[in-house]
């Protein structure tokens, strides 16, 4: 077991270095610092399916467990850690069968009967930014929520979506374009 100063705390990096080596409380560690931020990805980017977001962030992790020394410490944990989910999305998309190539504007529901509300709380905006962009698909949902609910800096959403910055600054802006368009409503609320 590796026993760590009660001052000191660790880094991602280091605690998956304990985890090769075996170490039990810095698996805990690192799932407590990231379950809540990993099943609302799944849950966001998986049809809003708490169960399936469960299930997702159980394999996620029991990923770790089986193959700790899949991680290369020269890469931020946080950026891998996304990617690996990432890739269990889009692995779930091909089977369910769902083409990643649509037309995402078009796939939008023409109406949203809900929005007229004339005065909105600050949480109330962000819920209904959340509900529209449930309805984009997975690509520019996935870079939405990297950039703008986990705060990734583009080189990073580039990364962990293995695409180029210019694809993800494509996918952001049309996100933003069809959110803004859906929630013109709000504009004196919003920034975009």
């Amino acid at each position: 077991m590796i026993f760590r100063r009660k001052n000191r705390t660790s880094t991602d990096n280091e605690l998956m270095q304990h985890i090769v080596s075996g170490d039990q409380a810095s698996f805990s560690e690192l799932y407590s610092r990231y379950k809540d931020r990993m099943y609302y990805y799944f849950y966001r980017m998986l049809g809003n399916s708490s169960e399936q977001a469960n299930d997702f962030l159980q394999e996620l992790f029991m990923k770790i467990i089986e193959k700790p020394d899949s991680y290369n410490p020269a890469y931020a944990f946080h950026t891998w850690l996304y990617s690996v989910a990432n890739n269990m999305c889009k692995n779930e998309y091909r089977r369910r069968g769902i083409r990643q190539a649509h037309h995402q504007h078009e796939a939008l529901e023409p109406h949203m009967d809900y929005l007229n509300e004339t005065t909105i709380a600050p949480e109330q905006v962000i819920e209904k930014i959340f509900q529209t962009l449930d309805q984009l698909g997975e690509e520019h949902r996935s870079a939405f929520l990297l950039r703008y609910r986990e705060e990734f800096s583009i080189r990073e959403v580039a990364e962990i979506l293995d695409l180029p910055e210019g694809t993800v600054k494509s996918r952001l802006f049309n996100a933003r374009r069809i959110l803004a368009d859906k929630l013109n409503y709000l504009k004196d609320e919003i920034e975009f």
